[in-house]
C-alpha cells in the first residue's frame, strides 16, 4: 500500500512523514523546502506480532508495512505549473489514498503561504488543483476518443460519453469519486489514474494546546473540515505534528507515560494507519513459526488461495487447504497443539474468506 501526504507547504507534512517512517526528511518554515517526492516505509502497528513472536520465539519478526510518498507542497495554479505543480502532481497519480494534511494551528513564528489559517479555503486550493489537473487528462482522452469513436463503435462511444459526464461534473468543481455511475462505469474510471478518484483521510494539524485543551471535535477548524470531508465521503483525524514529533524519540514505556500524563489514549498516527487500513478496506493475516513470525496484507473479502498467493504464486498454483485459528482462539489455548485438541484449528478450502487476524498454515503442492 502507497499513500500520498500532500497539502500546501508549511503545514506539517514532512514533520508527519519524518515521524512515521523516520527517514529524516527535510523538514524547514520556506515553501518548497521539498522538491523530490520523500519516500519511506512505516511499519503497521499491531500487538498480534507481538505477541505470536512471544509464543514462537522466531528468528525473524515481519510486521506488515506501508510506503508513504511526502509530496512537496502545492500552492494555488499548480496544475498549470506554478511550483513545479505538474511534476508534483505526477507523483500523487501513483499512490493508493491520498493523506491531505490540512494547517489548523496558528502560529505567527511558521509562514503561511496565503496569509492566513483557513481550512475551508486550503483544502479548496488544493482540491481544485487536482480536478484542474484531471480536467486536463480528461480533455486528452475526449480528444483521442471523438478521432477514434467511428472506428471503435458503440463500446468506445460509451467511453467518450461517461468522459464527458465526468469532465463537467469536474467542471462544476465536483471531485471524481462523487461523481454517480454504474459500478461498471466506476471500474472504467478507476482505470485512467485521475487524481480525485483516490480516497483521501484530511489530516488536521494542531497546535499542542488546542489537541491537549479540551474536545478537538468541537475545535471550529475541526468541525471545517468534518463538514467537507463529509460531502466528499472522506475520513478525518485530528493530530498534533509536534506532539507525534516528541512521541517518536520515546521507547514504547516512556510513550504510554507520556501519552497518558497528556490524556491521550493513542498516537495520532497510529490511527492514521488504521484509518488507513479502513479506508483500503485492508486487513492482515497471520503466518506464525520458528522461522519467523509476519503479518501479510490482503483486501478484505480475499478468499484462501489468493492470500496464499500473496507469500508465493507457488502456494496459490497449487493450494490444497488451509490450516486455519483465530488469533484470539490461538492465545487462550496458549500453543497450537491444545488448540487442536480443543478442536480449534479449522482446515478450509478453496473458498474460504480469509478474515483479520487469522494465523494460517497453507498447505500446498506444486
Amino acid at each position: 500500500m502507497k499513500l500520498g501526504i500532500v497539502g500546501l507547504p508549511n503545514v506539517g507534512k514532512s514533520t508527519l512523514f519524518n515521524v512515521l517512517t523516520n527517514a529524516g526528511a527535510q523538514s524547514a518554515n520556506y515553501a518548497f523546502c521539498t522538491i523530490e517526492p520523500n519516500v519511506g516505509m512505516a511499519a503497521v502497528p499491531d500487538e498480534r506480532i507481538s505477541a505470536l513472536a512471544e509464543l514462537y520465539q522466531p528468528a525473524k519478526i515481519t510486521p506488515a508495512v506501508i510506503e508513504f510518498v511526502d509530496i512537496a507542497g502545492l500552492v494555488r495554479g499548480a496544475a498549470q505549473g506554478e511550483g513545479l505543480g505538474n511534476k508534483f502532481l505526477s507523483n500523487i497519480r501513483e499512490v493508493d489514498a491520498v493523506i491531505h494534511v490540512v494547517r489548523c494551528f496558528e502560529d505567527d513564528d511558521i509562514i503561511h503561504v496565503e496569509g492566513s489559517v483557513d481550512p475551508a479555503r486550503d483544502i479548496e486550493t488544493i482540491t481544485l488543483e487536482l480536478i484542474f489537473s484531471d480536467m486536463e487528462l480528461l480533455e486528452r482522452r475526449i480528444e483521442r476518443g471523438s478521432k477514434t469513436v467511428k472506428v471503435l463503435g458503440n463500446v468506445m462511444r460509451a467511453e467518450l460519453d461517461l468522459a464527458r459526464g465526468l469532465y463537467a461534473h469536474l467542471e462544476s468543481g465536483k471531485v471524481a469519486r462523487t461523481y454517480p455511475c454504474q459500478p461498471h462505469e466506476r471500474e472504467q474510471i478507476n482505470t485512467w489514474a485521475l487524481l480525485t478518484t483516490k480516497p483521501v483521510i484530511y489530516v488536521c494539524n494542531f497546535s499542542e494546546a488546542d489537541y491537549t485543551g479540551g474536545n478537538i471535535e468541537i475545535h471550529a477548524n475541526y468541525q471545517t473540515v468534518q463538514a467537507i470531508a463529509a460531502k466528499e465521503d472522506c475520513a478525518t483525524l485530528p493530530v498534533c505534528a509536534e506532539i507525534e514529533a516528541q512521541v517518536a524519540e520515546l521507547d514504547a514505556d516512556e510513550r504510554a507515560l507520556f501519552l497518558g500524563e497528556l490524556g491521550i489514549t493513542s498516537g495520532g498516527l497510529d490511527l492514521l494507519i488504521q484509518r488507513s487500513y479502513d479506508l483500503l478496506g485492508l486487513i492482515s493475516y497471520l503466518t506464525a513459526g520458528k522461522p519467523e513470525v509476519r503479518a501479510w496484507t490482503i483486501t478484505r473479502g480475499t478468499k484462501a488461495p489468493q492470500a496464499a498467493g500473496k507469500i508465493h504464486t507457488d502456494f496459490e498454483r497449487g493450494f490444497i487447504r488451509a490450516e486455519t485459528i483465530g488469533f484470539d482462539d490461538l492465545m487462550r489455548c496458549g500453543n497450537m497443539v491444545a488448540a487442536k485438541e480443543q478442536g480449534l484449528v479449522r482446515s478450509e478450502g478453496k473458498e474460504y474468506v480469509v478474515q483479520d487476524g487469522d494465523v494460517i498454515l497453507f498447505r500446498f503442492n506444486v
